[in-house]
């Protein structure tokens, strides 16, 4: 009885991949040997790489290794470790507290007096605090750890200056289509069989590791799980079995940033195919349609402003159709606003005449408007001359009056000047008609 209700049980513990002499995942059986096997980063691990040179001056100094999941960051510090004959030792910042620390820096003090240096790898470093990140210091500057850090936000946001000041930030970049490729023939040429896929399904499957080299293998081991003998698969089979992976994006990290940062750009550019990209990037990625159109709301005040005063119209209203229809429906109507946008005269001369204005006015003071625009409700007043002499500017044949409005003691000052594009050529024309009948009056 026993031995029956045992079978199962192993069975499934077999077909769970868990028996003593299972194969190990794909990804750790193609985990480099040697730094030359890293694909993807020659700009580092190349014969004028950083950290080629070096290892050949023997220089090897804290590093911090910045960059996307999968591009080899943990990899890299293991096989340094080897090269230059440290102990390797690795923490995870999510996981580790001040007592693990000092556990740490005591053990690596006790190995470097029988004469072995340690470099400490610590994965995800910047999940530190500023007091757990300034406890790195003393044991760098005394050379009892190499310290690599290892992070995927920016480290001039992440990281306390005293720490950056002591390592070489390297830059680690998403694999690209050529070295994606390499990984899928390394992962081949180990299985000793191709993968069931033709030219463009192939092509699809490097699009979707995104550049993550771990995430790449994963999804190789998913296509051969899902492959019957002889079968091979098309671009839409493809597709149905993996199921897509999912975009890397996080709303609160660099990827969010970078995107928006992109849209903004290319809408400023004037480039409405690009800035559409960027904004499917972003609803692909379930970012939050209104937090777009409020941005959309910012690009027409700030790089269109009065050069198609139309811009604010059709943001606002974008952004009330969403409201409206919601989701997805109310989508193209943000989309429709970011085309209009895009395509729009562009003019910052609002935003840079605000910016002065404000500028002015926070360095001159509090100083009081001429008295000749100043009400006088009071006899006092009156007997003070507020509002002697004012004109009233629609009893003036031109409709312009021409007096100074700004402070005695401040002068005339000019804040607005519209350049000569879109709705702004006019205002232009109005401005310039304005300044001579301004000067033809004082003279």
């Amino acid at each position: 009885m026993n031995a029956k209700r045992a079978a199962p049980s192993a069975n499934l513990f077999a077909a769970a991949g868990l028996e003593q002499d299972a194969p190990r995942p794909l990804p750790e059986r193609l985990r480099p040997r040697q730094l030359s096997d890293v694909v993807g980063q020659d700009h580092i691990l190349g014969p004028d790489g950083a950290l080629t040179r070096m290892l050949e001056t023997r220089t090897l100094g804290s590093l911090v290794f910045w960059g996307p999941p999968g591009t080899g960051k943990t990899t890299v510090a293991r096989l340094l470790a080897d090269a230059t004959e440290l102990h390797f030792e690795q923490i995870s910042a999510v996981f580790s507290g001040v007592a693990d620390l000092k556990k740490v820096f005591d053990t690596a003090r006790a190995r470097r007096e029988t004469g072995k240096g340690t470099l400490l790898f610590v994965d995800e470093v910047h999940r530190f605090n500023r007091a757990q990140q300034d406890s790195f210091l003393p044991v760098m500057e005394d050379g009892t750890v190499v310290l690599v850090g290892a992070t995927t936000e920016n480290p001039s946001f992440e990281l306390n200056a005293a720490l950056l000041s002591r390592a070489r930030v390297l830059v680690f970049h998403s694999l690209d289509d050529a070295a994606i490729e390499k990984l899928y023939a390394r992962a081949e040429e180990i299985e000793g069989r191709p993968l069931p896929l033709d030219a463009d399904a192939r092509a699809v499957l490097v699009r979707m590791a995104d550049g993550d080299g771990r995430a790449a293998l994963t999804l190789v081991e998913e296509v051969w799980r899902a492959a019957r003998a002889n079968e091979v698969f098309d671009a839409a089979q493809l597709q149905d079995i993996l199921q897509r992976r999912a975009p890397i994006y996080d709303k609160s990290a660099d990827g969010h940033y970078n995107l928006i940062s992109a849209l903004h750009k290319s809408v400023r550019g004037s480039d409405p195919d690009a800035a559409l990209y960027y904004f499917a990037r972003m609803l692909d990625a379930g970012e939050d349609p209104l937090f777009l159109a409020r941005r959309v709301v910012r690009m027409a005040v700030e790089d269109i402003g009065m050069a198609d005063p139309q811009a604010l119209v059709v943001a606002n209203a974008a952004r009330d159709a969403y409201d409206f229809l919601g989701s997805p429906e109310g989508e193209l109507a943000i989309a429709q606003a970011v085309v209009y946008v895009a395509t729009a005269p562009k003019s910052n001369a609002a935003y840079r005449a605000f910016s002065a204005a404000m500028r002015t006015a926070k360095e001159a003071g509090s100083l009081l408007p001429p008295k000749h625009i100043l009400n006088a409700p009071t006899k006092l007043m009156k007997s003070e001359s507020y509002g002697e002499g004012y004109e009233y500017d629609h009893d003036t044949p031109e409709g312009f009056s021409g007096q100074d409005y700004f402070p005695e003691a401040l002068g005339r000052k000019t804040f607005y000047n519209p350049p000569e594009r879109g709705f702004e050529r006019e205002i232009r024309k109005r401005l310039d008609y304005w300044a001579k009948l301004r000067k033809d009056k004082s003279s």
